[in-house]
């Protein structure tokens, strides 16, 4: 179908107007004489402009004219395929509402009306950049989970960019990524490596903040020939205030949730030390730090062998696992365990994980939501690196130094 050409009301009405200021001008001469006609300025303008080569698809396209309207503005791809676009209310000016692709040809022909009659028409043809190399991002939990629009996560949410391309310009990736938040908050992005950039708040997050991140990468190179295949965008708030701290001392969990204790429950925690098997060394601590729930599963099968443990090993395992919660990259749990129900409470029996009995279990996989705080106090062994989910150990003039900009 040929594309719509507006004659409207508006291009009429600046032809009468200008008219009659002309006509005006001209009444008070004296008789019989022809003053000098001022030329009415009368342009369309094209951006990009004619033969730009290597135009950036995510930058303004954009036609305008001056001294009167545009009646007809038809933006077509190299397949023919017709772009569609939106005037402003006084038809001055017109954009596309699609998003430009990459590698493509564009052709833009605009015409207009003012007092003199008709302009144009003005033609631009112009072809974006060509990317050797394309990058995809996703903004996940650190469970690596999408994060949901309008999920409610805890106070502890972290925000994790995953990239499934090396970065080599992380600072220009990072000034793409705008974490937003109503209250506003300080908090700074940390590159854990190479593809993923974490951002956390210096404290937690307020119950109730509304939190927005956003992935502006189309059209930017990200160094080294890569860019952005496309932008991102989420929007989540942060929930009830869930902190669980699990003490070595007292070998309890206690719940709290908005600042009140809920909830006390016995624990079993990692027995410490380490031992040497098949060759490697294993460590059985609950590392101390500041882990964040992360996803949870009824059952979880445990292999002892992910990890380079045998499973027919004096310490092997491979069993399903109930009511599990996880809070740890390298597998530490809360999690059902009747076997060790004598030791939850007064002594630690477990490969890291902290035991708990079915009842506590299941109340706690069913309160847990992914961000949710669990502190673990006075374990022994070396404390929780952010690697292993313990974005919240490092203090925070680390984490800013872990910034790309």
């Amino acid at each position: 179908m040929p594309p719509r050409r507006f004659r409207t009301n508006a291009a009429a009405s600046v032809i009468v107007t200008l008219a009659l200021v002309l006509a005006a001008c001209s009444s008070n001469l004296p008789s019989g004489k022809v003053g000098p006609r001022t030329p009415v300025e009368q342009s369309i303008v094209v951006t990009p402009a004619q033969g730009s080569d290597k135009v950036d698809p995510s930058a303004p396209v954009k036609v305008s004219t001056t001294g009167g309207v545009l009646t007809d503005v038809v933006l077509t791809n190299d397949d023919g395929r017709v772009i569609e676009g939106t005037y402003t209310p006084d038809k001055t000016a017109w954009k596309p509402n699609d998003q430009l692709g990459y590698g493509r040809t564009y052709t833009l022909k605009a015409s207009g009306m003012d007092v003199t009659g008709p302009t144009g028409p003005v033609t631009s043809s112009f072809t974006t950049i060509n990317p050797k190399n394309q990058t995809k991002v996703y903004l996940n939990t650190t469970g690596g989970q999408a994060i949901v629009n309008g999920n409610s996560y805890g106070v502890g949410m972290v925000v994790v960019a995953h990239f499934d391309e090396d970065i080599p310009d992380r600072a220009t990736a990072e000034k793409r990524l705008v974490v937003t938040a109503d209250p506003p908050v300080e908090g700074a992005w940390y590159w854990l490596d190479n593809r993923n950039a974490h951002w956390r708040p210096k404290e937690y997050w307020k119950t109730g903040t509304k939190v927005s991140v956003v992935a502006n990468l189309y059209g930017v190179e990200v160094g080294n020939g890569l860019f952005g295949q496309e932008d991102a965008k989420a929007n989540f708030v942060i929930g009830p205030s869930h902190v669980s701290i699990a003490d070595d001392n007292t070998h309890q969990v206690q719940v709290f949730e908005n600042g009140q204790l809920i909830r006390t429950m016995p624990t079993s925690m990692g027995r410490g030390g380490s031992e040497t098997i098949a060759g490697k060394t294993f460590t059985f601590w609950t590392m101390p730090g500041t882990y964040t729930v992360m996803d949870k599963a009824n059952p979880v099968i445990m292999d002892s062998s992910t990890y380079g443990l045998p499973v027919n090993s004096r310490l092997g395992y491979k069993e399903a696992i109930g009511w599990a919660t996880r809070i740890s990259t390298d597998g530490i749990y809360l999690h059902q365990l009747d076997s060790t129900v004598w030791a939850q409470g007064n002594s630690d029996t477990s490969h890291g994980c902290l035991n708990l009995n079915a009842e506590n279990a299941q109340w706690f996989f069913n309160f847990a939501n992914p961000g949710d705080v669990v502190e673990v106090h006075n374990t022994g062994g070396a404390t929780l690196e952010v690697w292993q989910n313990g974005d919240w150990t490092l203090p925070w003039d680390q984490w800013l130094a872990g910034s790309a900009r």
